[in-house]
């Protein structure tokens, strides 16, 4: 019996039962309590939160002309979501996903409001203190996330679900980067966005917030055979404490280290070194489109190679490291040759508008790096899922990886 059958026996086992068969719920397209739904929440309320923060990062500067005061903040919320990301899977495992999610979603209008307030007063305190805190939410919300994301879809169409959730939470990004594009259009000569675009991703911000506390805990989200995500109740804090220190002796988990290393430090080097230095105001805008557009492209292929290329859950897994590891030296390659034509002691002189002959290259660069980003953290994602099926266990060790590339 291979891995695939394995977790659909353990599956049939944990289902709710009557009679000592699984309950088989009535079967619903949209049945409210499925996990096609309850995904399609998370990736809704992260559409409208992260989505939103990951379109106003990649402006460059937080949308300023000066980045000091967005990296100042980003300094800040790394170094919060270090500590609380380690503490996250406990305490999402503890409050359940309604707390967690409402908490964390909360922080994140709070940042965009302060650079509301950083664009009539220009103190950064309030960005800084912004930032701390939505370190803190953040460390939160990707706990719930990644349990939900890695436990409740069925066991043979993780990257299905993986990619659909990628497509929804990227959707943000988009919409996001046509808020600065469009608001901005005519601003050609601007270096800061106007109030408007802060008051747009604060709009988002709030209904994500609200659509949290539609999320349903794992106990009660049964998938169409019956089983269910996860027998869980609730969890103490000392339990918390003791099973999140042990998974950095679990050598699966530490094998996980070399992708920690490779997620997400490249953001602040692609929005503020390459989108904030090679092009204007509103070209930042239509590149953010593009490129969380990329994301979405990315995620579905690879969550086609996970889910249908081969029947073997191994051979498909080795496939697609495979082609994102080529597709990664081959692009991070073309981003060397195009660094090495300026540095942030000689930065280009003029910034390129969308209608310049020489946007192209660039822009084509800046692309692949969206396109990449999603296939990799797709990847990652379902070898993660392929580790456990339990969304108590999953929490950990998505907060724990998390954890591991912030103090990387």
């Amino acid at each position: 019996m291979d891995e695939e059958e394995n977790g659909k026996v353990a599956a049939a086992a944990s289902a709710t039962t009557v009679g000592g068969a699984p309950e088989i719920p009535k079967k619903s397209l949209f049945r409210y309590n499925s996990p096609l739904v309850q995904v399609g929440l998370i990736g809704v309320v992260c559409f409208c939160c992260p989505g939103m923060f990951n379109a106003l990062s990649g402006m460059g500067g937080g949308g300023q002309v000066d980045p000091t005061a967005a990296n100042n903040a980003l300094t800040a919320l790394y170094t919060t979501f270090a500590v609380f990301g380690i503490m996250g899977g406990g305490i999402y495992n503890i409050l359940g996903p309604h707390m967690t999610l409402f908490a964390s979603c909360s922080t994140y209008g709070l940042y965009a409001g302060s650079f509301l307030y950083y664009n009539h007063y220009q103190h950064q305190a309030f960005a800084v203190v912004a930032g701390g805190l939505l370190g803190i939410g953040a460390g939160l919300l990707w706990a719930a996330q990644g349990a939900i994301m890695t436990s409740y879809p069925p066991h043979d169409r993780r990257g299905t679900y993986i990619s659909m959730f990628w497509c929804i939470f990227n959707m943000g990004g988009v919409i996001g980067g046509l808020l600065p594009f469009v608001l901005n259009f005519h601003r050609t000569k601007a270096a800061s966005v106007n109030d408007a675009t802060y008051i747009g991703f604060m709009v988002f911000m709030a209904v994500g917030m609200i659509i949290s506390l539609g999320i349903l805990h794992p106990s009660r989200v049964i998938r169409d055979d019956g089983s269910s995500c996860t027998s869980i109740k609730y969890s103490s804090v000392s339990t918390e404490v003791v099973e999140i220190l042990k998974l950095f002796l679990n050598w699966k988990m530490l094998l996980m280290v070399p992708a920690s290393w490779a997620s997400n430090f490249f953001y602040s080097y692609q929005f503020n070194n390459v989108n904030g230095v090679l092009f204007n105001l509103r070209t930042r805008g239509l590149n953010n489109v593009l490129y969380w557009g990329a994301e979405m492209i990315g995620s579905v292929f690879v969550g086609y190679l996970m889910d249908f290329s081969f029947k073997s859950r191994r051979a498909r897994g080795l496939l697609g490291i495979s082609v994102v590891a080529l597709l990664g030296t081959a692009i991070w390659g073309g981003g060397l040759a195009k660094q090495l034509g300026y540095s942030r002691h000689h930065e280009p002189e003029v910034k390129l508008d969308f209608k310049d002959s020489e946007f192209a290259g660039p822009f084509v660069l800046y692309f692949s790096y969206g396109l990449l980003d999603a296939m990799f953290q797709s990847m990652v994602y379902w070898v993660i899922g392929a580790l456990a099926d339990n969304s108590e266990v999953l929490s950990r060790i998505w907060i724990s990886s998390n954890t591991v590339i912030l103090l990387l």
